[in-house]
């Protein structure tokens, strides 16, 4: 099936879905943090839900993580807790801080404490301040409507420029069916499930099980295949939650209901991985590398994501210089077998395309195309290794004398 075949794009963000509401406000978890910012977020459903997330891959994991994977253990949830401003990971007493707040959200919304998952987002290593968190959670919670979805948004972000949302309707099992999430995602990206937080909802009756494939599915797909500096943050969280209230049969078994709501989820990771790489710290455009005709998608994929994580080759498209060697250098060091006697690269955007490199040589191409190429917000990177019949596309940014600036004094 085409993606997309039974989609439309919505407004609502996590609050689009039936049965959730979403809300955000200013609580001063960082100390001197402009009011006008929110920090605390909170989504909850009317009812309870099957729940599904994954975590970061890095060995040092946050403490609002594993409070995630405790109350996951039965694949059921009703609502998530968020700051922004501290990451509660290596920091004192970050377990019970953690706990703490998922008890405060519970007692506010009058759910079991083990209901409750709990994200939270900014500086490593610094004891998180709960106290301001629980005295503000009722506010919070009296905050909850159906239009708090970008209220819970900004609350996320931290070094993000820009808000992430999407939402779409879809027609499932002859119902119709709503998907929407929002997330943060800046600098420290390089997902391996960036500081990456996403949260999705949806109204759709779906399995738990048959939800936790899906949603790890997508992620290997969309968050994965992103990479903003190259850096896993320790607080990586992706998670979805199905209420079930659009009324279809439940989708307990890959049947063709699956499919389209594994599309409808997918369109929502991608749109949202999307702006993550393209909102990255500093960055001025967003690059999409596509490798071609691969012996196996895992290749093409190690290879696309070696190119779009290189800082040579993201320098190079912040000065749009068309220097193919350096594509080529990233895909020979990225350990997936390839020949470079057969490869092809070319440059697309909105300005056009060229192609620089072919069967591994120098080709004569005109300079001034190229950079007027390069010179768009968003750039394609076309890789042919005429090998076989798969393909894979990453994504990132550029590497911007902003980046440095913004990561040289982020704890203070």
């Amino acid at each position: 099936m085409k993606r997309g075949t039974f989609m439309k794009k919505i407004e609502g963000g996590v609050c689009a879905a039936k049965g959730f509401r979403a809300a955000g406000i200013h609580c001063g978890v960082k100390a001197n943090s402009p009011k006008e910012k929110n920090d605390l977020a909170l989504i909850v459903s009317d009812v309870a839900c099957a729940t599904a997330a994954t975590f970061t891959n890095n060995r040092v994991k946050a403490a609002p993580l594993y409070v995630c994977m405790e109350h996951l253990e039965n694949g059921i949830a009703q609502a998530i807790v968020a700051n922004s401003g501290n990451a509660n990971a290596c920091a004192p007493s970050g377990m019970d801080n953690a706990r703490r707040m998922a008890a405060a959200a519970a007692k506010a919304v009058g759910i079991e404490e083990n209901l409750v998952l709990v994200g939270s987002t900014g500086v490593i290593g610094q004891r998180i301040n709960i106290e301001t968190i629980e005295a503000h959670m009722d506010a919070l919670a009296a905050k909850l409507s159906t239009d708090g979805s970008a209220a819970a948004n900004n609350a996320i972000l931290t070094t993000d420029l820009v808000e992430k949302t999407v939402a779409l309707e879809f027609t499932c099992g002859g119902k119709t069916c709503h998907i929407g999430g929002i997330a943060k995602g800046s600098g420290m990206i390089h997902p391996n499930m960036g500081t990456m937080l996403c949260f999705i909802t949806t109204d759709c009756a779906v399995d738990p099980s048959i939800l936790r494939t899906a949603l790890q599915d997508a992620v290997a797909h969309t968050f994965n295949r992103i990479s903003v500096d190259g850096d896993t943050s320790t607080n990586d969280t992706c998670v979805i939650m199905a209420n079930g209230m659009a009324g279809n049969e439940l989708i307990d078994w890959k049947n063709e209901d699956y499919h389209v709501f594994y599309d409808a989820l997918y369109e929502v990771a991608l749109t949202l991985a999307k702006k993550m790489a393209a909102d990255g710290e500093g960055a001025s455009k967003l690059i999409c590398c596509t490798v071609k005709n691969s012996r196996a998608e895992e290749y093409a994929e190690r290879l696309a994501k070696a190119v779009i994580a290189s800082s040579l080759v993201k320098a190079a498209m912040f000065g749009a210089d068309a220097n193919w060697g350096r594509i080529l250098c990233a895909m020979g060091y990225s350990k997936a077998p390839f020949r470079p006697e057969y490869v092809t690269i070319g440059f697309s955007s909105a300005a056009g395309s060229i192609t620089v490199c072919q069967n591994g040589r120098a080709l004569d191409f005109d300079e001034d195309l190229a950079k007027k190429i390069l010179l768009e917000k968003e750039v394609s990177i076309d890789v042919d290794i005429q090998e076989g019949d798969a393909e894979a596309t990453a994504y990132g940014c550029d590497l911007t004398y902003d980046y440095v600036r913004i990561n040289g004094d982020y704890r203070t």
